[in-house]
């Protein structure tokens, strides 16, 4: 017994003494020191684009690079100070340890990727699905986090921070406050002609400051209009919609249509072999041009550069022209318009949902169906969206307007989006960390994946061909455009998500094809040549809108004749709302022309 006291005793000596050995720090001097952690070993992506161009060589080059690095970490550390001033001792180890996990994470993907973060990735990140969130994740980023974000977290505890009376902790935190926004205005000061060429010419380099881009993102995320979008019900667009004179032409006899809107996804125009791309990505679309009855649109632009933002704006009557998120996002949709009107909507989705765009509506989520030879490990080929499509329309009475929503060519797994006997150009690249393969082993997969949504819009053209032909029940027709594009390694950028105001062509040129049967250009009074003729007018997603409802010849306040695209190509365009109707804000008539 004595033994087993002296042992105890012993151990609890050791541990004292152990304790007594720690070191000792404030609070604010692990705030100072974890605010330069920050900067010096999760910010690489946002110090080589802040000293692009500049000779290391030179002093000069040094000094800026100084003012930069206590500017910022003295910004840092009084917003730190500030925000754990509640819980002085208590709340800066977890508050050092999230933000160490966040930003190494954050920081080895836009080094991975050359990615910015900001309020639109951050959407991205939270509306992304499992599937497309494991393919981004691998040993690299667990071995990275591990290094620069967990384990840095876990020696935050090895410090001791001593205790002081709240009045001595208030006014060393306000001092302490005090003396770094001094420094944040003497050391920009020093540099200030440098740091306004900085601020003034590449703007981007804010969204790659960890972790202030995820702060602000987050903050704007929260007091934005997707809160705003869950609160409220969707603002009606076109309540005086109804079908127009052409449908009143037709008559009863007249064949209801069928309309196919394929929303592609991560598709970009310079890779179209229609826009003059060398190798032959679009072999079913060629086949089909060659007949008179498809027209490719060369010179289109996105609405975003993502999924998250380019799906609702490209559906809205606001577009990028005039951008508006809270607009946008708060109401009713080119789908909504549409079935006012009278058609039949049917969303048909082999990604991460519509986004808000068919709320109300009939959806089918296939992402997840059971098909043998089109689904695999939780995820389905395109081709799942063209299943069922024949049945769908035998048990449709009057118009009906279908969306397909595809996987398309979503990266960074772009082998797994296609077929083995889509497998044309080799060799691909079939590793989710592109910066493993080469450049041509990326661009191989990528265009296989174009090669493959080239079939499955041939699928749906052979389809509606039938379904429109002699003998079938519809007129058809068929528009496919992709949401967004896509960076393969140009100037070091992968993937997409860039802000669209700085974003390079590869993300916002996107693909734009239309396929009308022979008996829909002549029912709805549409000039093939024409169009044709105008395959190389300059477009965008802000056309999207506008332009199906004057195609479909759908009679509504909210269309802008000047947007739509098939308007100078038919022999007479929608008839212009009764003078009465009212027009909602930011809306115009349709006898309106900007």
């Amino acid at each position: 017994m004595k033994i087993w006291k002296k042992t105890s005793q012993d151990q609890a000596q050791n541990t004292k003494r152990w304790f007594q050995t720690r070191p000792q720090l404030s609070a604010e001097a692990l705030l100072a020191l974890g605010a330069m952690y920050l900067l010096l070993a999760c910010n690489g992506p946002f110090w080589r684009a802040a000293m692009v161009g500049r000779d290391m060589g030179v002093l000069s080059s040094w000094g800026f690079a100084t003012a930069l690095l206590v500017a910022c970490a003295s910004a840092y550390f009084a917003a730190m100070a500030l925000v754990t001033l509640p819980l002085p001792r208590r709340g800066v180890r977890p508050l050092l340890a999230i933000l160490f996990l966040a930003s190494a994470t954050a920081a080895w993907y836009m080094d991975r990727y050359a990615v910015h973060f900001d309020k639109d990735m951050l959407r991205n990140v939270l509306a992304t699905n499992w599937d497309e969130a494991s393919e981004l994740l691998n040993w690299g980023l667990v071995w990275h986090v591990t290094l620069f974000g967990a384990l840095p977290a876990v020696l935050l505890w090895w410090p001791r921070i001593p205790a002081r009376s709240w009045g001595r902790t208030l006014v060393w935190r306000a001092l302490s406050i005090a003396a770094a926004l001094v420094l944040v205005v003497l050391s920009v000061w020093a540099v200030s002609a440098d740091f306004a060429a900085l601020n003034r010419n590449h703007k981007e380099v804010r969204y790659l400051l960890t972790p202030g881009n995820l702060v602000v993102a987050a903050v704007r995320e929260a007091a934005g209009p997707g809160v705003l979008q869950s609160r409220q019900a969707r603002e009606v667009v076109g309540a005086d919609a109804r079908l127009g004179g052409v449908w009143q032409q037709r008559g009863r006899r007249g064949r209801p249509a069928l309309f196919v809107l394929v929303v592609g996804e991560t598709a970009r125009a310079p890779n179209f072999s229609l826009n003059g791309y060398e190798r032959p990505t679009n072999p079913e679309l060629t086949r089909h041009q060659a007949t008179g009855q498809l027209v490719n649109f060369s010179q289109v632009t996105s609405c975003g550069t993502s999924t998250e933002v380019s799906l609702p704006c490209m559906f809205s009557p606001f577009g990028r022209r005039h951008y508006n998120e809270e607009q946008i996002l708060t109401h009713e949709t080119l789908l909504q318009v549409l079935a006012r009107a009278g058609f039949q909507v049917l969303w048909r989705d082999n990604q991460s949902g519509c986004k808000g765009v068919c709320d109300g509506l009939p959806t089918q989520s296939l992402n997840h169906a059971k098909v043998e030879g089109l689904c695999f490990e939780g995820q389905c080929l395109d081709e799942i969206l063209v299943q069922g499509l024949p049945q769908i329309a035998a048990d449709g009475r009057g118009n009906l307007f279908i969306v397909l929503h595809q996987l398309g060519s979503h990266g960074p797994a772009y082998y797994r989006r296609y077929p083995a006997a889509y497998k044309r150009f080799g060799p691909a690249c079939e590793d989710e960390s592109l910066r493993n393969c080469t450049s041509e082993q990326v661009r191989n997969a990528y265009d296989n994946s174009l090669l493959y949504t080239d079939h499955v819009l041939g699928r749906v053209i052979d389809f509606l061909a039938q379904a429109g032909g002699p003998n079938g029940r519809y007129d058809t027709a068929m528009l496919y455009l992709s949401d967004h594009g896509e960076s393969l390694g140009e100037s070091g950028l992968y993937l997409h998500g860039m802000p669209w105001a700085i974003a390079p062509r590869e993300q916002t040129h996107v693909p734009m094809v239309a396929w009308l049967s022979p008996a829909f250009a002549q029912n709805f009074g549409v000039d093939m040549a024409c169009l044709r003729a105008r395959s190389d007018v300059a477009l965008s997603h802000d056309n999207l809108f506008h332009s199906m409802l004057g195609l479909l010849d759908v009679e509504t306040s909210a269309y802008e004749p000047a947007l739509d695209m098939f308007r100078p190509c038919r022999a007479s365009g929608p008839i212009a709302a009764p003078a009465a109707a009212a027009v909602r804000p930011g809306l115009k008539s349709a006898g309106s022309a900007r």
